[in-house]
């Protein structure tokens, strides 16, 4: 996955935005105003994805390319190597169970509302 691809992935989620809130070089995905994914535009070699903290311990054991989120809450995130050989449908999973994640923490009805949209985007 290049960045490009990454960004049409992202991008494509139902109300996701690309942001630069940090400076000009660092992406930055949200929804509903909450981080999902960032990653260094000028040098994409890695991406740093929310995860469930049970789940991010048992990705970064099982994978040499998963590591604790680089500068991020290192219980709560993780930084993947995008260099190394990690099959895209994985990636793309990581990245959506990110976006579900924070889905998952905003209010009910605009959970609700983006918990259907992304359902929709599915058929």
């Amino acid at each position: 996955m290049d960045i490009l691809e990454l960004r049409e992935y992202c991008l494509a989620l139902p109300l996701a935005e690309e942001t630069t809130p940090f400076d000009e070089m660092t992406l930055v995905y949200k929804v509903a105003g909450k981080m999902f994914l960032l990653t260094d535009m000028a040098d994409f070699r890695w991406i740093n994805v929310k995860c469930d903290p049970d789940r991010a311990v048992e990705l970064r054991d099982r994978y040499a390319e998963v590591k604790e989120g680089y500068h991020m809450n290192k219980r709560h995130w993780n930084t993947v190597d995008m260099a190394g050989n990690l099959p895209e449908p994985l990636i793309r999973e990581w990245i959506l169970d990110s976006y579900r994640l924070v889905v998952n923490s905003l209010p009910r009805a605009k959970r609700e509302t983006l918990l259907r949209l992304l359902e929709e985007d599915k058929t």
